[in-house]
């Protein structure tokens, strides 16, 4: 009798090893913006192809739209193991002292996704993914949503318009300066707060690609739209660092051509999302949509490159040179 048990014993705890090796290791991929993104569809897609990849070694779980976390927590989730994977806005690696990452907030230092990618794909955004390794991170990819419109429920056609209006940002130093250059009253604030906070008057306005401008329906309690396209925002993709190093090196290796894949396809879409989403806006009758003429937006231009000067002490003047070399940009002949 004592032999049967011992033996069923031993199978149990032989199929349990098993059932252990065959699990697959779960990622948790938390972002706070909609599915119907550039970033969602990016998520979503490397998780299918991280699947496909490892052939079911990882699944990844991809939670969208603040479900797990608000903006202003999914960081320290990263940090601590709750989750283990991110694409927070390069907005917010400066609160986290990488302050350098708020390059890509400063208004009109790219005209195009082109300029961007130079940046990006080049030895700055190599470097500045090697500084996360010190904070316990690991910067997988750059991803691009798209160049920011301006919202508000008062009219924002001249530099003039935005004195003493509050306007949301992301947690910025480069984005407050931006605001106050125009007059502005910059009230940092969650994205996923925002909405009510337009709708309630606690704000008055904010900024946004087309992309979350729609999907977040703040389109519906902003009364007028301006395509300033003033600044980016985009992602950076990030895993906990003791997490992306204990992986089998095989399976790193998948998920690097994963996100690879990712990568490509999220980029690709960005514009293209942002434009389908402008015209929904339009569509909707609920702002009011206006081009900037040449005259309007070379005055919102002038009035708010002075930030580039203000802010070299904190970015690095270094790399704000490198993107004016890279891109052929004079500030200086505005």
């Amino acid at each position: 009798m004592k032999i049967r048990t011992m033996v069923v014993g031993i199978v149990a705890a032989t199929f349990s090893m098993i059932a252990m090796a065959q699990a697959p290791i779960v990622i948790k991929f938390s972002h706070v913006v909609a599915t119907d993104t550039p970033k969602g569809k990016g998520a979503e897609f490397f998780a299918k192809k991280a699947g496909e990849l490892t052939k079911g070694k990882v699944k990844v779980e991809v939670y969208a739209n603040s479900t797990l976390y608000k903006d202003k927590e999914e960081m320290e989730a990263l940090q601590l193991g709750a989750v283990q994977m991110l694409a927070p806005s390069l907005a917010k690696f400066g609160p986290l002292g990488v302050k350098e990452f708020e390059l890509f907030d400063l208004p009109y230092i790219f005209d195009d996704y082109k300029e961007l990618h130079l940046i990006t794909e080049g030895p700055v955004g190599k470097g500045l993914m090697q500084k996360l390794e010190g904070r316990g991170l690991v910067g997988l990819a750059f991803w691009d949503n798209g160049f920011k419109v301006m919202s508000s429920n008062k009219p924002i056609t001249t530099p003039e318009d935005y004195k003493g209006q509050k306007m949301r940002i992301q947690s910025s130093n480069v984005l407050d300066a931006q605001m106050r250059a125009l007059g502005a009253i910059p009230q940092k604030m969650a994205f996923s707060e925002v909405y009510q906070a337009l709708q309630t008057g606690v704000v008055d306005g904010t900024e946004n690609p087309p992309s979350n401008l729609y999907t977040q329906k703040m389109h519906e309690v902003q009364k007028y739209v301006t395509m300033t396209n003033h600044g980016y925002l985009g992602y950076a993709v990030i895993t906990n660092k003791k997490f992306w190093d204990g992986l089998p090196a095989d399976v790193r290796g998948q998920l690097e051509q994963a996100m690879k894949e990712a990568t490509t396809y999220s980029n690709g879409i960005a514009k293209e999302e942002n434009d389908k989403a402008m015209e929904e806006v339009r569509k909707s009758g609920k702002s009011q949509v206006t081009v900037p003429t040449p005259a309007q937006k070379l005055a919102l231009k002038k009035a708010l490159v002075k930030v580039h000067n203000e802010m070299a002490g904190r970015i690095g003047k270094e790399n704000i040179d490198t993107v004016y070399k890279a891109t052929n940009f004079d500030p200086s002949k505005l």
